[in-house]
């Protein structure tokens, strides 16, 4: 960010979905669907997109370098601890980008200092001056963070980041880690780095949610100085997530006026990327949630009804418009061919490879047999479904399912599995349809699990409306999610117990050794 950047108030938006956002339990995307995701971001208009941990795993490496070359637009930035293995690693992975920067980090509060480092306040000094230095050999745009900020020594805090400026860092971050800071408490300490640190070196923010403060706080840093804000769409991350992409950018785009500040995000693009992560995540958007929420912009009492018919301005502070709520575009049905599904999908920024379009598009035309219409919002729940549990690397695709039962039968199911070349047919009875189809599901699969969440809801409004299902389950100790949609709510839970399973699966092929819970700043 240039000098001109921060006098005129321009926030930089670094968005950590692919990265923080992904170390949320039962969370695990697929390449595909990452760079999926990396490339609406990209259209969203984010200034800084990290990528991920490269060090992390071999499959981590691979996606980081994968979205550094094929996505423009935003710097793209990988994770590093202050290690030399890592940094060398990140700098590996993004070398194909037109733009990148290393984010480098280390604990600095007491308790994650001794405990976790078990390393001096001297040699925490000597890895930030070593390490940053070294990110600086391969590009200018490096960003320092000190975990856990809000719970460290301030003295030795504001010694970190003198060092880590004096070796060139571009960016400090001041992490709230744990979400332990009140906004009062998070804008003094911004405000006092911001005075310490000189003009070209932007701050940043980083807060989490398990006070429910991190968009308060990362609010009350822009107040105080910073003019770099780290987000994650929907507010994933670790434990209660992180700071809000879509409720900081329409604070900012609401109140910017009174704050002072700006952003260049394509607030057009918010509804569409908060709608792909969810879908690819597993990780639904409660009704009542800020912005992006099925009741963001209901209105039931009669008072604001009134009120919004007579002025939407009466009761509406945002314009649904503006985020991307335009209603049903498209209206397709089983007559439409694949050249009027890919031109829907093309309208929608959905860019999907030849494989998942086939894929794609045969569920389309089985979903129109049994729905009237499909609507913008199911083509993206099916397209999601397809690049987030299909082909790619699947070991198990759901070839049929067959359920039966009533007042005095026991519910059954029986379903047929395909393995490559092998058909694999079992049946079970369970306490009701859906129970009986995942029990018939696991015991084809071959696989122990254990349910731990169950959530349905509805793509869209009405009777036909496509069930949306999202499980997670606990296998062999490590929680995966699934998400299956069709307009059947059976087999919607047949299929997101079977693309839990298959994430799951994949895992352990991979056998990935995983860091992530200890490296999120």
């Amino acid at each position: 960010m240039s000098e001109d950047d921060v006098r005129d108030g321009r926030v930089r938006i670094f968005d950590t979905t692919l990265r923080d956002g992904e170390q949320a339990p039962g969370i695990a995307l697929t390449r595909g669907e990452k760079v999926e995701i990396a490339e609406q971001l990209a259209r969203l208009g984010v200034d800084i997109l990290e990528a991920g941990f490269p060090i992390s795993s071999q499959g981590e490496f691979e996606a980081v370098s994968e979205i550094a070359s094929s996505v423009r637009g935003p710097v793209i930035a990988a994770l590093a601890r202050t290690t030399e293995v890592d940094i060398r690693r990140a700098a590996e992975a993004l070398k194909g980008a037109e733009r990148w920067r290393i984010h480098t980090f280390i604990s600095t509060s007491d308790v994650q200092r001794e405990s976790m480092l078990r390393m001096s306040h001297q040699q925490v000094l000597d890895a930030i001056r070593e390490h940053v230095t070294l990110a600086k050999t391969y590009t200018e745009d490096v960003e320092f963070s000190a975990q856990d900020a809000t719970r460290t020594d301030l003295d030795f805090l504001l010694e970190c980041y003198d060092v880590a400026v004096s070796c060139g860092a571009t960016t400090i971050n001041v992490p709230d880690t744990v979400g332990y800071a009140t906004p009062s408490e998070f804008g003094e300490l911004i405000r006092i780095v911001r005075e310490r640190t000189p003009d070209h070196v932007v701050i940043s923010t980083h807060c989490h949610n398990d006070l429910g403060l991190a968009v308060a706080n990362s609010l009350a840093g822009i107040e105080n100085g910073a003019r770099q804000v780290e987000v994650a769409v929907n507010g994933i991350g670790e434990r209660a997530g992180n700071c809000s992409l879509e409720e900081i950018a329409m604070i900012i785009r609401t109140r910017g006026e009174a704050l002072g500040v700006h952003h260049g995000l394509n607030l057009r693009e918010i509804m569409r990327t908060s709608r792909l992560v969810s879908m690819t995540t597993g990780y639904s958007v409660q009704p009542n949630k800020a912005v992006v929420g099925a009741s963001a912009f209901a209105h039931e009492s009669g008072i604001h009804q009134h009120g919004v018919l007579a002025n939407r301005a009466t009761y509406e502070i945002m314009d649904p418009l503006e985020i991307g709520l335009e209603g049903n575009r498209i209206v397709l049905g089983k007559h439409s061919g694949r050249h009027a599904f890919a031109d829907a999908l093309a309208k929608l920024n959905l860019e999907v490879d030849e494989e998942h379009m086939n894929r794609a598009f045969a569920r389309f035309k089985e979903l129109a047999d049994r729905k009237i219409q499909i609507t913008d919002q199911d083509l993206v729940a099916i397209v999601a479904e397809e690049l987030g549990s299909a082909g790619e690397g699947d070991e198990l695709v759901l070839e049929s399912l067959q359920v039966g039962g009533g007042t005095h039968l026991a519910p059954t199911a029986t379903v047929r599995l395909r393995r490559g070349d092998e058909i694999i047919q079992e049946s079970a009875m369970g306490d009701g349809m859906i129970d009986a189809a995942c029990g018939a599901i696991q015991r084809a699969a071959g696989v122990e699990a254990r349910l731990v969440t169950f959530n349905v809801s509805s793509v869209t409004g009405g009777s036909d409306a496509l069930g949306d299902v999202v499980v997670q389950l606990d296998i062999g100790g490590r929680r995966v999610t699934g998400r299956g949609v069709a307009t059947d709510v059976v087999e919607a839970s047949a299929r997101a117990y079977l693309a839990a399973i298959n994430r799951a699966l994949s895992m352990t092929d991979r056998r990935e050794v995983e860091t992530r819970a200890e490296v999120t700043p």
